[in-house]
């Protein structure tokens, strides 16, 4: 599917514009004051959202072990500009919580309508069901985050896919590092990959498909390009 930078664009910007209220919101929230600013640096937010939007991704998936964080804001943008669905897995001890900040940032900003919760199930059970993943977040504080990549199905197309929180001291003790990142990656057959780091904490690794000889199935082989979108801010 060819790029849209004009879907792309505009998922950056309501995303900037929606992590910007959510932070100021959460400053001044006094004896109840999250941390979902610090956990993803927040101006990476934008970036994630306008590459999924801009992708047409129709199949978003988060699986977190923190709730509801600025990530799951640029996603639903990114699901609402694309007509996609964003899936959510978050823990059942976070019900309360999420129900009552999706009552209020996402159905204000008409969010609500392409995101599903699941919560407290087996995640694995979850991403074996689905087929054709056009872009995955996975927290790898999880202990089954290797077996969640190795079992995601991607998109024949091409996926995307973010690591969060990979430099936290227990995920680098319990990974192995990312000898053992690329043994799973590898194992994606029909797929070419590169993996870059991406803010704080976070990496992303874009999986193209190859064909016969390895070569990428591209819609246009002889004059593939890539499109740059310029934003401006005028005060």
């Amino acid at each position: 599917m060819e790029w849209s930078p004009q879907d792309a664009l505009k998922a950056y910007l309501q995303t900037l514009h929606l992590c910007k209220v959510d932070k100021d919101e959460d400053s001044s929230l006094g004896n109840h004051t999250t941390t979902t600013s610090i956990i993803v640096e927040p101006k990476c937010m934008e970036f994630i959202s306008a590459l999924a939007a801009g992708k047409r991704a129709r199949l978003i998936l988060q699986i977190t072990s923190q709730g509801i964080t600025p990530m799951t804001v640029s996603l639903a943008v990114a699901a609402k500009q694309s007509g996609g669905r964003l899936l959510v897995w978050i823990n059942s001890e976070d019900v309360d919580r999420e129900e009552k900040i999706s009552k209020t940032l996402f159905v204000e900003n008409g969010l609500d309508e392409v995101i599903e919760y699941v919560y407290g199930t087996d995640p694995c059970m979850l991403v074996k069901q689905l087929k054709n993943i056009d872009f995955g977040v996975v927290d790898f504080r999880l202990k089954d985050h290797l077996k969640l990549l190795k079992i995601m199905n991607f998109n024949p197309n091409g996926c995307v896919v973010v690591g969060t929180n990979v430099d936290d001291p227990k995920t680098k003790r319990d990974f192995g590092g990312p000898v053992i990142l690329d043994r799973v990656f590898k194992e994606k057959k029909g797929f070419r990959y590169v993996t870059l780091p991406l803010g704080e904490g976070m990496e992303l690794t874009r999986f193209r498909a190859v064909g016969n000889g390895g070569k990428c199935h591209c819609q246009s082989k002889r004059y593939r390009r890539y499109r740059r979108f310029h934003v401006t801010f005028e005060n």
